[in-house]
């Protein structure tokens, strides 16, 4: 059973997911409308992947006897200006998310709830992925500056990196 603490707390994560999958998406959208299909690519699968850190998030607030609830989101960023401000975007936002976690599993060994610090775990080696990924993908947009044929290489190798998905992990 979740305290009422705990529960707002996880709720409030449902909410931070849920924006994540909606920035990602945006970032899509404008990559998309630029012509840079691979980027596009890239961040349409990781706002599935966020959507599904979300559903994952909602199950688990139900499952233990709370009420997860589905809030209103705060509309996302449109323009990005451009392709590298876009990337170093996502790192900083990438570095919100790993906050909002920590304080997450701070608020579960506050409350003494230690199944949800074990559920959090997940999410916890989850961000260490993000938070990498991110900023390998900054160093290849360093390495490119402005160099056109690199951005063409570059749009076209982004859509193969792949990280341990949570899809994987949602239908255990």
């Amino acid at each position: 059973m979740l305290t009422a603490k705990m529960e707002k707390a996880l709720n409030d994560q449902i909410r931070v997911e849920a924006e994540s999958s909606q920035v990602y998406l945006s970032m899509a959208s404008w990559a998309e409308v630029k012509g840079l299909e691979g980027i596009s690519l890239f961040m349409y699968k990781h706002s599935d992947e966020e959507r599904l850190h979300m559903l994952k998030l909602i199950k688990y607030v139900n499952e233990r006897g709370g009420h997860a609830h589905i809030s209103d989101l705060k509309e996302p960023e449109t323009d990005f200006g451009s392709f590298q401000k876009m990337f170093k975007d996502l790192y900083d936002h990438e570095i919100f998310v790993s906050q909002s976690i920590n304080e997450l599993v701070h608020v579960s060994l506050e409350e003494k709830d230690y199944a949800t610090h074990n559920f959090l775990q997940w999410y916890v080696a989850e961000q260490i992925e993000e938070e990498a990924l991110a900023r390998t993908i900054l160093d290849k947009i360093n390495l490119i500056g402005n160099d056109k044929g690199g951005l063409y290489l570059f749009d076209r190798d982004v859509q193969l990196i792949t990280v341990e998905s949570a899809a994987s992990d949602t239908a255990e």
